[in-house]
């Protein structure tokens, strides 16, 4: 049994490196040259510098990687699943619904969520640019190529997405693997020429440079941050393999691997400051440039499925919490519920990246814009965790905030150094995540403004029922579901099918789908079923927020609670609201406009229920906003 476990541990500890790495793996290519051969305030090459450059390398990486994510972060986990989504949701529960702090913690999580698109822009495009810069490297006559080069592995990189990560996912692991010891056999070279680069682990260093360059220091943490890009990658696929392999792998492969290559572009910058060109290259010798070009570049196309495979993650997270309109989700494995695929977020993606890599046109411009949705992630992540300790771990106030304190005084820091290079690019990931953030509340706010409406019209169930069986409304064969918001209230398309066929079918069942602040519910607390006179019956259909919601599943087994529906027999009747926007409202009306526009191009309700098409009846109403 041991054995069998030790394996298990093995094997998830291997798939976590070569999904969750990624993008903090791939860092190297560009965080040392940032700094300092940046054109934005580069740091000047001498051994006090660059000593107390490494030192804050090493020291963000204990710091804010591995105390903050790895030991603390990780222990907020909702049933085991990570991420901000996660993470808010945690925050949420023990809260009063109509407080300031629950309005406050929810926009928090969103903007979060809305940054970590802009990350899901920018980590695609800088990563597999800063690979292919290194052809430039070889011979000069390969830079007229390089964003050709770059724009072609990123198209086919999103159209692959539609065939999902299921064939190519055995390979992830062992190619990150082969990439660290890389990565690490590289930084020995130049450690080796200079070992007392070492002494770089003292921080005493890192501090030394910050008092003695103030200003220099403050901008030079703006490029420092880079290094710790894809902390959250931590936290985000905690659900996937869980938080031991994470930490095995980070603490026994990926930080040794990291530290020693940093510590190995040091040691060649004091050796040869002209290597600043491209310090991660020019550590290998010439014959191997051509093989480790390729392997860099499939290094950061692996980082850039796993920021794109959490963008779809994300999105189906917040389609279930009702946060974003419904998209087409499809399922790309049978085994692995979490592999999906979005077609219209992959284009959305793939047109912004594109835009990005044309607009910015080589990796040392776009770590301008990298840092600012790092770190604003970053420090929502704090809030959001001291809200958790407060509410479900019984932590005092006081201790929960000095808690956090060192992490928010150093992400405070990192977020104002980057603060700097908003005109250079840094306004980019700040503009995105702020559309994004305008759409997801848009929609949150107009679907209860929606509801609102439609519930100040709306009939009372157990009445209702009571007037139908005094009335003696014909019954018709068969089973009616109609779904509703609210169970207790009489469907809208159930008066309108009343009203046009004056008739009832024999059995009519009102659905309700609820999704409930935890990652997955299990079959067996899938539905409740309550009967109720005239042959009507609620059912309640629970869902976690990270379940593929299937109605025809969860109504089979209704059966096991004394409902048995004939599929074939049976007719879904859906609402289908024409709404019309109204200057005055309880909305801005320019947000009713967007929301009346994101409503109308949603998608179907048949198509994310999975519903047979065959078995639907839409009625429609207007609604005044």
């Amino acid at each position: 049994m041991q054995t069998q476990d030790n394996k298990r541990l093995a094997t998830l500890t291997l798939a976590a490196l070569g999904v969750v790495y990624g993008d903090i793996g791939t860092s190297p290519l560009y965080s040392i040259k940032e700094v300092f051969g940046s054109t934005h305030h580069p740091v000047p090459i001498a051994p006090g510098n660059v000593l107390g450059i490494l030192s804050l390398f090493f020291w963000s990486l204990i710091i804010v990687v591995t105390l903050k994510y790895v030991s603390f972060i990780m222990r907020a986990n909702n049933k085991g699943e990570g991420g901000i989504i996660a993470l808010m949701t945690l925050a949420l529960q023990k809260g009063d619904p109509t407080s300031w702090r629950q309005k406050l913690l929810i926009a928090l999580g969103l903007f979060g969520a809305a940054l970590f698109y802009g990350d899901g822009v920018i980590t695609p495009a800088i990563s597999v640019l800063s690979a292919v810069e290194g052809l430039e490297l070889i011979t000069p006559a390969f830079k007229p190529y390089i964003l050709p080069i770059t724009l072609a592995i990123l198209i086919v990189l999103f159209l692959f997405q539609r065939r999902g990560t299921a064939n190519v996912g055995a390979l992830f692991g062992p190619v990150m693997v082969l990439w660290f010891a890389v990565m690490a056999v590289l930084g020995l070279t130049g450690i080796l020429q200079n070992p007392a680069v070492l002494a770089a682990v003292n921080p005493l260093y890192g501090f030394n440079f910050l008092i003695g360059n103030s200003t220099l220091g403050f901008f030079a943490m703006g490029a420092v941050v880079l290094c710790i890009t894809g902390a959250e990658a931590l936290y985000a696929d905690m659900g996937h393999f869980g938080a031991r392999p994470i930490q095995y792998a980070w603490l026994g492969y990926v930080l040794p691997a990291l530290v020693i290559n940093y510590f190995g572009q040091g040691a060649l910058l004091l050796a040869d400051p002209a290597t600043i060109e491209n310090p991660f290259y020019l550590l290998a010798p010439a014959w191997a440039l051509y093989p480790l070009v390729i392997l860099s570049t499939v290094a950061t196309v692996i980082a850039s499925q796993a920021v794109i495979s959490g963008a779809f993650s994300i999105t189906q997270q917040a389609i279930q919490l009702g946060y974003t309109p419904r998209l087409e989700v499809q399922h790309t494995s049978d085994r692995e519920i979490g592999q999906i695929y979005l077609p219209a977020l992959n284009w959305l993606l793939l047109v912004a990246i594109i835009a990005l890599v044309i607009g910015f046109g080589t990796s040392s411009n776009l770590a301008a814009a990298y840092g600012i949705a790092v770190t604003g992630t970053m420090l929502i992540t704090n809030v959001l965790a001291i809200a958790v300790a407060t509410r479900l771990w019984n932590w005092s106030p006081l201790r929960a905030v000095l808690g956090a304190l060192p992490f928010i005084f150093i992400d405070v820091g990192f977020f104002l150094a980057n603060s700097v290079k908003i005109a250079d690019g840094g306004w980019f990931p700040l503009v995105f995540g702020l559309a994004i953030f305008v759409l997801l509340t848009t929609w949150k706010r107009g679907r209860e403004l929606l509801h609102s409406r439609m519930e100040a019209e709306a009939l009372r169930l157990t009445p209702f029922i009571a007037d139908i069986a005094q009335s003696g409304v014909d019954r018709v064969p068969g089973t009616a579901i109609f779904m509703t918001p609210d169970p207790d209230s009489v469907p809208h398309a159930l008066l309108h099918s009343l009203k046009h066929y004056k008739a009832l079918h024999e059995q009519v069942v009102i659905l309700s789908v609820r999704v409930l602040d935890i990652p997955f519910v299990p079959d067996i607390d899938r539905v409740n079923v309550y009967r109720l006179p005239g042959n009507f019956s609620q059912v309640i259909v629970h869902y976690g927020f990270k379940d593929g919601p299937d109605i025809p599943a969860a109504l089979a087994l209704c059966a096991d609670e004394g409902l048995g529906m004939d599929m074939m027999d049976t007719s879904f009747f859906l609402g289908r609201e024409t709404l019309i926007p109204k200057l005055g409202s309880e909305m801005a009306y320019w947000r009713e406009l967007l929301f009346v526009a994101m409503f109308r191009n949603a998608g179907s309700a048949t198509a994310f229920f999975k519903i047979p098409s065959n078995r639907v009846v839409e009625l429609g109403t207007q609604i005044v906003l």
